[in-house]
């Protein structure tokens, strides 16, 4: 008896001490996850959520060795192969990135006809899920494809909670994020004022889309001018590489920190116009 009560003493002190001695590990996600996810998110957002990250990974290695050569081609200096070779490889991101920002742009305006179909839906007896999947028809045509995949999955597995993730993962946009949880809330809780939060929420997406085209409209003369500054030395660096005599300067010490030193000073000019242009963006939900 003895034996089995001291048995049951130093499980009881095992298991007290588990979380201490092996704690849990899956909650810490890597930088490198993290930034997978996030990568994942701009190709969603992009309209390339099918492609895969190693393909991704893969053109940018063309782009680089491809820009690389064009650039030694050109100019025959090493410092600049290195630095054609390093933008080649930044092209892809910044392309994705740019798409992205765009089309999170666009679909910021019809977000409020998304809520404004829901809500009717919904007021004229239709389940969520059915009022879901009716955007494939109903909703606006930038958006139509993704409530597409939602209706089949739904029809196919009967999971609403599980398209839900689905369609967050495809949309993947803030806002969606919100109106996605929004409907899942009042499909597990239940609750007459799902119309009236949706309708609320509307108004503000309306709101706050006509104030941000109101100062990107005021901002786009200041942006595009600032871009022009940025470019304008370097399309003169290209004019100069025609004469032999300009290359041969550039290909010194001296002048390989002069390019580094006014490579540093337009990366820096140019992240600092985006900062203090920038506008603040909606993070997503439960992601």
């Amino acid at each position: 008896m003895s034996l089995v009560l001291g048995a049951a003493l130093g499980l009881g002190l095992l298991l007290v001490a588990a979380p201490l001695l092996w704690p849990r590990r899956v909650e810490q996600r890597p930088g490198s996850s993290a930034l997978l996810e996030q990568l994942r998110g701009e190709l969603a957002l992009a309209g390339l959520g099918s492609v895969p990250v190693p393909v991704v990974a893969i053109v940018c290695v063309i782009l680089s060795a491809v820009t690389g050569a064009l650039v030694h081609a050109v100019f025959a200096i090493p410092f600049l192969t290195i630095t054609g070779a390093v933008l080649g490889a930044l092209l892809v991101p910044f392309v994705v990135r740019g798409r992205a920002t765009r089309r999170r742009a666009a679909n910021r305006a019809v977000w409020p006809d998304v809520v404004d179909h829901l809500v009717a839906s919904v007021r004229a007896g239709m389940s969520l899920p059915e009022s879901v999947g009716a955007l494939a028809e109903l909703g606006p045509a930038p958006t139509r494809a993704a409530f597409s995949s939602f209706e089949r999955e739904y029809r196919r597995t009967g999971n609403f909670s599980a398209c839900l993730d689905g369609l967050k993962s495809e949309l993947a946009d803030p806002v969606a994020d919100r109106i996605i949880e929004t409907l899942r809330m009042a499909r597990e809780v239940g609750g007459s004022d799902v119309t009236a939060v949706l309708r609320g929420l509307a108004g503000y997406l309306r709101e706050d889309a006509a104030l941000r085209a109101e100062v990107v409209a005021r901002q786009s003369w200041i942006r595009n001018a600032a871009r022009l500054g940025v470019a304008a030395p370097w399309l003169l660096l290209v004019v100069l590489a025609s004469r032999h005599e300009a290359i041969a300067a550039y290909d010194s010490a001296a002048g390989a920190a002069l390019i580094l030193v006014g490579l540093g000073i337009t990366l820096i000019a140019y992240r600092s116009m985006i900062a203090l242009g920038r506008l603040p963006e909606e993070r997503r939900w439960f992601t």
